[in-house]
């Protein structure tokens, strides 16, 4: 028996904003979507076209309120192969929401919040 990661899940309340974040700020394209036939949920799988992984971005009609993310002690990691260039696009785009210098790291916040960690190429 074997397992492998597939997918992550983040539910979002304006899906073309986020759409267009993910795009803008990590590159990632929609690679397959899924409606409810009542209309009243949207699953949309983004990928980076260099692995498997996805990520499932969940837009829920009948949700009204901001998600509640906790202390937001969870994240997904993306590694580029231009650090600094990264860093001052994000910077630009107003989503670098800390920067650990000492570590090398960075992470960006999406429109609903969610952290993703920026690291560089090692």
């Amino acid at each position: 028996m074997s397992f492998k990661f597939v997918h992550n899940n983040f539910n979002v309340r304006d899906l073309e904003k986020s759409l267009a974040f993910y795009k803008e700020a990590l590159g990632l394209d929609v690679v397959r979507e899924h409606h409810a036939k009542d209309g009243s949920f949207t699953l949309v799988y983004l990928g980076d076209n260099k692995t498997s992984h996805q990520l499932e971005l969940t837009w829920l009609r009948d949700w009204d309120r901001p998600y509640n993310l906790g202390d937001n002690e969870f994240h997904l990691a993306f590694e580029t192969d231009c650090y600094e260039e990264s860093l001052a696009k994000h910077k630009e785009m107003g989503c670098v929401c800390f920067e650990n210098e000492a570590m090398g790291i960075y992470f960006i916040e999406d429109p609903d919040g969610y952290w993703l960690e920026i690291v560089p190429a090692k």
